[in-house]
């Protein structure tokens, strides 16, 4: 197996932990330890007492309840606990597919979402969203490219980088499309939870489709990225037999430290997710208020969930924007040609509490570099 560098990890591994202003990064504001312990009255005290002998290989018994609580079907004995959403994906793809077989990804996507496939020889298809209208997907492009050889669909709402969030009917074809036609579908749900209005939260799609497989983590919207703690849930029980002999050869089990805490944070979901939305509105605030002073440099579509969005830039070109904007004001954005070369737009993050200071920055920058853009809107005209 051969696999192509992963262009956006590679990126950040140049740039994130030198870069002062991280302005889009995809998971929520972290907390240190001790706030999350401080959860419990005793919670220190049974960390420091922890077994560190080997864990149990589908995951702790109690994790796996904690995390069925998020799904309305799902029992604990359809949840299989992996060490971060990266090995999850890297087991499905390995799993549900072979050479020649289609696998369809909503686009643009999570490089590993469609090049773990690729390696193994699979076909990889795109679906992609309208980027004139938000972003939205059409069914009916989806069932312009479904072939009998298609055994994957992978969606991911709601959606990074775009942060686009369909409506109940959309994800209801898409359900009656799998039974039809015999596709899985591997959902990306690592953003669930963080839908502005509660009421537009889909249902999870292992919840809707007895075939599906749906991806959880802890690192996006509960900001605890470094416990390295990723999920899937299912009811496709053959499937699910098969992802968890897999794990025999990766991860085996996982870590104990991690796993004790990641039931902690479940436990106190609702606390943490709630902290993480109050961050994410004040965040959209500031930025409606920056987009719209700079209409005539990008496009913005705000988001309805996540904490993600995908500005188009007007003026220049986005890899050539990011690589300046780095270098003379240290702010980190995404650009979007490290999903697909022809996106002049960038990823910016907005679920950490340092963006306000983070955009006072940009705004410094675009006002020292007036004249440079001046010259780009001359030059395009």
């Amino acid at each position: 197996m051969k696999i192509a560098p992963f262009k956006l990890e590679r990126y950040f591994a140049k740039h994130e932990f030198s870069a002062p202003y991280l302005l889009c990064t995809s998971d929520c504001e972290s907390m240190e330890l001790r706030e999350l312990l401080e959860f419990e009255p005793d919670a220190a005290d049974r960390f420091a007492s922890l077994w560190l002998g080997y864990t149990e290989s589908l995951g702790d018994p109690e994790l796996r309840q904690a995390i069925s609580t998020l799904y309305n079907g799902i029992t604990s004995d359809q949840v299989l606990v992996h060490s971060g959403a990266e090995e999850a994906i890297f087991i499905f793809m390995n799993i549900a597919l072979s050479p020649g077989d289609q696998v369809i990804v909503h686009a643009p996507y999570y490089q590993s979402l469609g090049e773990v496939a690729r390696s193994i020889g699979a076909e990889v298809a795109e679906w992609t969203g309208d980027p004139a209208h938000a972003w939205e997907l059409d069914i009916e492009d989806l069932k312009s490219i479904l072939t009998p050889r298609t055994k994957v669909v992978v969606v991911n709402f709601p959606h990074n980088p775009t942060g686009l969030l369909p409506g109940f009917e959309f994800v209801r074809e898409l359900s009656e499309l799998s039974e039809k036609h015999g596709f899985i579908i591997f959902s990306d749900e690592v953003y669930r939870g963080l839908e502005l209005d509660p009421s537009e939260r889909l249902p999870s799609m292992a919840d809707m489709n007895n075939r599906a497989v749906s991806l959880g983590v802890m690192s996006k919207t509960y900001g605890l990225a470094g416990l390295r703690i990723g999920w899937i849930s299912t009811r496709n029980k053959h499937l699910f037999s098969e992802l968890a002999a897999f794990k025999d050869y990766t991860t085996i089990c996982n870590s104990a430290p991690s796993e004790f805490l990641a039931i902690l944070a479940l436990k106190n979901a609702d606390t943490i997710v709630e902290r993480n939305l109050q961050i994410i509105r004040r965040n959209l605030d500031h930025l409606d208020a920056f987009f719209k002073i700079h209409e005539d440099m990008f496009i913005w579509h705000k988001p309805k969930a996540g904490s993600v969005a995908f500005p188009a830039l007007l003026k220049g070109t986005v890899t050539q924007f990011c690589t300046d904007l780095v270098q003379k004001a240290g702010i980190l954005l995404l650009p979007g040609t490290l999903y697909n070369e022809e996106l002049n737009s960038f990823r910016i993050g907005f679920g950490r509490r340092n963006l306000p200071e983070a955009i006072q920055k940009f705004e410094d920058y675009l006002q020292s570099n007036l004249v440079l853009f001046q010259g780009l809107t001359d030059s395009n005209n």
